[in-house]
C-alpha cells in the first residue's frame, strides 16, 4: 500500500511514534496523580511499622492506573489524532470512584498482609503460614489486575466488578499468567535495579496488563454487556 493510500499519519513508523507518544505522556500524567503520594513516601523510612503510612500514600496509585490502562485502551493510532492527556483525564474523572472502591481494601489487604510478613517472628505461628500468606498476596494482586481493568472499561456495578474478577481469576484466567509473569519481573527488577523501577515502567507494565487482557475484555464485552 502506498503511503498515498495510507494518509499521512497512519504508516507503521506513525503508528509506533504514536505509541511511544502515548506511552510517554501517560506515563507523565501517571506520576502527576500519584505525586502527593510520592512526595509522603520520601519522608518515610523503609522501616516496617511505616508500612500502614505507606499504603496510606499508596491510595492514589488506583485512580491513577485506573485513568491510565482507560488512556491506553483508547489510544489512537493516528498520529495527527493524539489526545493521551485528555483520555487520561477523561478517566480519570470517570473512573475515580470505582477504583478507589476496588483499590482501598486491595492495599489495605495487601498491607496487613505484608505487616505479618514482616513481623512473622512475633505470630508464634509456623512457617507454613508464612507461605500460604504470600500465596494469598499474590492471588489478591491478580485479581486486583483483573479489576482495575474491568473497572476501568467497563461500568459496572462494584459488586459485580468484583465477582467477574475473580471469575477470570478462577475459572477463564483473564490476564493472570501475563500479570504473574510481569509482578515476577518488577520484583526482580526492584530487588537487582531501584525501587523506582516500577514507577517509571508503570505507563508500559500497564500496556503489557492491558494487551494479555484482551480476551477478558472481549468476553465481558460479549457476554455482560450486550
Amino acid at each position: 500500500m502506498s503511503a498515498a493510500a495510507t494518509g499521512f499519519g497512519q504508516g507503521p513508523l506513525s503508528r509506533a511514534a504514536a505509541l511511544v507518544h502515548t506511552l510517554l505522556v501517560v506515563e507523565g500524567m501517571f506520576l502527576a496523580t500519584v505525586a502527593p503520594g510520592l512526595a509522603g513516601l520520601l519522608f518515610l523510612g523503609g522501616a516496617p511499622s511505616n508500612l500502614p503510612l505507606a499504603a496510606v500514600c499508596l491510595v492514589p496509585a488506583g485512580p491513577g492506573c485506573a485513568a491510565a490502562l482507560y488512556a491506553l485502551h483508547h489510544r489512537s493510532g493516528d498520529l495527527t489524532e493524539l489526545h493521551p492527556a485528555r483520555t487520561y483525564l477523561r478517566g480519570l474523572r470517570l473512573n475515580t470512584r470505582t477504583a478507589l472502591a476496588l483499590w482501598t481494601p486491595l492495599l489495605a489487604w495487601l498491607t496487613v498482609i505484608a505487616y505479618t510478613l514482616t513481623h512473622f517472628s512475633l505470630t508464634g505461628l509456623p512457617g507454613w503460614w508464612a507461605a500460604l500468606l504470600a500465596v494469598v498476596g499474590v492471588g489478591a494482586l491478580l485479581w486486583g489486575a483483573n479489576a482495575l481493568v474491568i473497572g476501568a472499561l467497563f461500568t459496572f456495578r462494584t459488586r459485580d466488578t468484583v465477582r467477574l474478577a475473580g471469575h477470570f481469576l478462577l475459572r477463564r484466567g483473564g490476564a493472570s499468567p501475563a500479570a504473574a509473569s510481569a509482578l515476577v519481573l518488577v520484583v526482580a527488577g526492584t530487588l537487582w535495579l531501584t525501587e523506582a523501577l516500577p514507577l517509571l515502567l508503570t505507563s508500559l507494565l500497564l500496556f503489557s496488563l492491558l494487551h494479555s487482557s484482551r480476551p477478558m475484555i472481549t468476553r465481558t464485552h460479549e457476554e455482560y454487556t450486550a
